[in-house]
């Protein structure tokens, strides 16, 4: 894990100015510039206006008394958006877009729960407390006892 940050901060910047020279040959330097203004302008009334609909659905959630799980992570997926979009650069703002936008979101809220449950598995595994709790086993499966079926009668010794 470290080794694959310490790449992407090492590659991430690398790719940005290269594209950013790509670019800039292509449209020329002050409308490359421009281009980046107005990436920046849209990514920010985007990021505001999504916000707001997640902090919304947030307080809709919590009101109705349900876990906030999907609204958590839209936020936390919003706010990750729109520090990429603070970056300068090209590459950065596809995925800056791609965390804030409503149609892409639950694509990346996915690809977040599955990299999540992945690194917990591992830690979990990893950890010297692993075989003192082993992992919940299905109610529905049998635990290989007999099952008496029956009823459960109380009697209070002072009535």
């Amino acid at each position: 894990m470290r080794l694959l940050l310490f790449l992407a901060f090492l590659i991430v910047p690398v790719l940005e100015i290269w594209l950013l020279i790509q670019v800039g040959s292509v449209i020329g330097g002050p409308a490359t510039v421009a281009l980046l203004i107005a990436d920046s302008l849209f990514g920010a009334w985007l990021v505001r206006r999504e916000g707001r609909r997640a902090w919304r659905a947030l307080q809709n959630a919590l009101e109705s008394g349900r876990m906030p799980d999907r609204e958590l992570a839209d936020g936390g997926l919003i706010l990750v958006g729109g520090a990429l979009l603070l970056t300068p650069g090209f590459f950065t703002d596809v995925f800056g877009f791609l965390c804030i936008l409503p149609f892409t979101r639950p694509m990346m809220r996915r690809l977040g729960s599955w990299f999540f449950d992945r690194r917990v598995k591992k830690m979990a595994a990893a950890s010297p407390y692993a075989n003192l709790f082993p992992p919940p086993q299905d109610a529905a499966a049998p635990q290989g006892g007999r099952v008496v079926h029956g009823e459960v009668i109380r009697e209070d010794r002072d009535s």
